[in-house]
């Protein structure tokens, strides 16, 4: 199973710490290395991003900045794992290097976990 997981600091906390930061690098590479971690990555600020948007068929593209950014994203991962609870243990253990912060565990859509066709359909 594939999980996408986010991580977004609480508006206002401290930034991490350089032994947070060595922390973190080590717990990716350990990731990286046993295969859980198949992609990792920071995202750079809304003042560098782009909007995309389609209303009623109309596509428009607005680069940052953006006055509304409450809720930014800072990093991701998509992992590899047996099972939701894995997931959880991963996001479990991450969050306790990275500090204070929110995340989403979002599965990824994968046609293979569905099993067999149901005759008829």
């Amino acid at each position: 199973m594939k999980f996408l997981m986010t991580y977004q600091s609480i508006p206002g906390a401290p930034p991490p710490t350089p032994e947070q930061m060595m922390k973190l690098g080590a717990y990716t590479q350990k990731m990286v290395q046993s295969g859980v971690v198949v992609l990792t990555g920071g995202l750079v600020r809304p003042t560098r991003g782009t909007q995309i948007k389609c209303e009623a068929g109309k596509v428009s593209i607005t680069d940052g900045p953006f006055t509304e950014t409450k809720e930014l994203i800072d990093g991701f991962a998509l992992v590899q794992v047996k099972s939701k609870e894995e997931a959880y243990a991963l996001a479990s253990e991450f969050m306790q290097i990275a500090g204070d912060g929110v995340g989403e565990i979002l599965q990824v859509f994968d046609p293979s976990e569905l099993g067999p066709p149901r005759p008829g359909k």
